[in-house]
């Protein structure tokens, strides 16, 4: 067995590579985080949490943590030059167990998160390592850091060995451009600047986003007492103009009765892009977050895209660092994620094209949104976030919900089609490929609870109304065993007590969730299946009648590129400390 200083070596300390960190950590792995900065940076960048990334964030066990430093249900309301507002977000639903949107304070979460990896024997975070080189030797990989004393000299070398090495180092990123993939998309000459005040001077707790055909603007409430702007700067305005307070003073003016009075926490200047690898992975180095795509900050989705990356790839690396999948498993990351990062950013940019219209444009706009307002079809389209394009998995670890095909999913099916000789398809989209709801249940040990507090961060093969092992054979109830796959019924509470105790003999353990809110029932309904399978990060990998219970895990199988034979001893040996540690190469 060969012995490696770390399972994964991440670049970059910010929000994805620490989030991507305590993935793997709660899943028994080691990592060990490098950061060129000598600290967290301690102003705040991003200001919006998804719902999405919320649960993220309780698969780490960390949301209790970081709940105090958010607000929910941010609603984000677009207003034109006279304060009309032309459109309001404030999505309602929490299919997914949170609400839809969150304000954050990113310095007090990134604090949380760097913390978190304390829990994990090995795992580390070590500042002022600048990486400066990786070398992919088949079988690991080698990072080569600099270590930066305060005065930004280099003090010492240090190289790590890992099974793989995942660059979260931002737009710049050292590791996409040693990958040598194309960063393709945009890069407007937009520039606007940022100012974050403390002891917010107008109180309101919500988003402004200013369409104001004069100089566009953006005034958002955050927790902790923070206000934050964002203002465009013209083409004739140069960058340092910023530096002149009585410019920045004009700015304010028309938001706050007196700007010299404001206690600012930061102001910067910065551009939007739009841009996206051709390739998240080379060999066994990947990239995630910022250095695999840049968006614009309108919809606040460049946080919360870096954390899907991170969720995606640190299950999926899991599986192959604990030898339950073949490394042909981490090919599926690039398939699944770079399409809704090119999709969310097209989205962003077309708000952005919203925002910055003039005076023309924008009074076309305005009656456009006043009639569409009357719409209440349209009016909702905007509500509750409709217009968001939902990470939705056509290819990668998904299984055909009509033919069972592994590697594909149609995203649905024409109405009255036959999905098996006994059903007729409602008409519904297909659920494969697509995040699975969460509702609040109650299980013999737990009373209204989540259901990712039921089901884990592994894999989960549930039905509806009915014990799963009676479809399984023998051979499929080793591959349950195999993968620590999860079986559960799904049922209506009033029935929940009785199937407890008739399970009670199953072939193998079930777990009986009482579906309290109907939410369940609601969801197989329409979607003409009586069977999921749920991967580690909670999206649908297969979807069936219960009798082709077989049919799907062997589809699955085939999918994740699962292995049949008893998982093998770790390869992970004890971290050591390494003797070239602070001595020049």
């Amino acid at each position: 067995m060969t012995t490696f200083d770390t399972d994964v070596v991440v670049i970059g300390a910010g929000p994805v590579g620490l989030t991507l960190a305590n993935l793997i950590g709660v899943r028994g792995h080691r990592a060990t985080v490098l950061e060129a900065r000598h600290q967290l940076i301690d102003y705040p960048r991003g200001v919006g949490l998804d719902d999405e990334s919320i649960r993220t964030l309780h698969t780490a066990g960390l949301w209790e943590r970081i709940q105090p430093f958010t607000v929910p249900h941010h609603v984000v309301r677009l207003v034109n030059g006279s304060g009309q507002v032309l459109a309001t977000n404030n999505p309602k639903t929490q299919e997914f167990g949170y609400p839809r949107k969150h304000g954050f304070v990113q310095p007090l979460v990134d604090q949380e998160l760097a913390s978190g990896l304390d829990r994990f024997p090995g795992t580390e975070l070590r500042f002022s390592h600048n990486v400066v080189g990786l070398e992919d030797r088949g079988d690991h990989v080698v990072a080569t850091a600099e270590q930066i004393d305060t005065d930004g000299e280099v003090t010492g070398r240090v190289t790590l060995t890992a099974r793989y090495a995942v660059g979260c180092e931002g737009g710049s990123s050292f590791t996409r451009k040693w990958m040598g993939v194309e960063f393709e998309g945009k890069s407007p000459s937009t520039r606007w600047v940022v100012v974050d005040v403390a002891n917010d001077p107008i109180g309101t707790p919500s988003v402004y986003l200013g369409a104001d055909p004069r100089r566009p603007y953006v005034s958002i409430g955050l927790p902790q007492g923070i206000r934050r702007w964002e203002f465009m700067l013209h083409d004739d305005e140069p960058t340092e103009l910023c530096d002149d307070p009585a410019f920045m003073h004009s700015l304010l003016k028309r938001h706050v009765p007196d700007p010299s009075a404001l206690k600012v926490i930061n102001q910067r200047t910065f551009t939007h892009h739009g841009r996206v690898a051709s390739d998240f992975r080379k060999g066994r180095v990947f990239v995630a977050g910022d250095a695999a795509h840049l968006m614009p900050v309108w919809l606040g989705q460049g946080w919360n895209s870096g954390i899907r990356d991170a969720t995606n790839l640190a299950w999926k690396l899991s599986a192959v660092l604990a030898g339950d999948a073949s490394d042909a498993l981490l090919d599926t990351y690039t398939e699944e994620r770079r399409k809704h990062a090119s999709d969310m950013i097209d989205v962003n940019m077309a708000a952005g094209t919203v925002m910055k219209m003039g005076r023309f444009g924008g009074a076309v706009r305005d009656v456009a949104a006043s009639a569409l307002n009357l719409v209440p079809k349209w009016k909702s389209y905007f509500t509750e976030l409709r217009f968001k394009p939902m990470p939705r998995y056509a290819t990668g670890v998904v299984v055909d919900q009509t033919t069972l095909t592994p590697g594909t999913a149609r995203a649905g099916f024409k109405r009255g089609a036959k999905l098996a000789p006994f059903i007729d398809s409602p008409g519904e989209l297909s659920p494969v490929g697509l995040q699975f709801i969460q509702p609040r249940v109650n299980t013999a040990d737990a009373t209204n609870v989540l259901l990712d507090d039921v089901t884990g961060d592994w894999w989960t093969l549930a039905t509806w109304g009915t014990d799963p092992t009676a479809y399984l054979t023998d051979a499929d109830l080793a591959l349950v065993r195999r993968h620590r796959i999860k079986l559960a019924s799904f049922m209506p509470e009033t029935q929940r007590s009785r199937a407890e105790q008739q399970y009670a003999g199953s072939a193998a353990p079930v777990t009986v969730v009482g579906d309290s809110t109907g939410a369940l029932k609601d969801w197989f309904d329409v979607r003409a299946c009586g069977l999921v399978v749920l991967r580690p990060d909670h999206f649908v990998a297969a979807a069936s009648l219960t009798r082709q219970a077989s049919q799907a895990l062997a589809a699955l199988r085939a999918a994740a590129s699962l292995s049949r034979q008893p998982a093998e001893e770790s390869v992970n040996a004890p971290v050591e400390e390494l003797a070239t540690e602070g001595a020049p190469s």
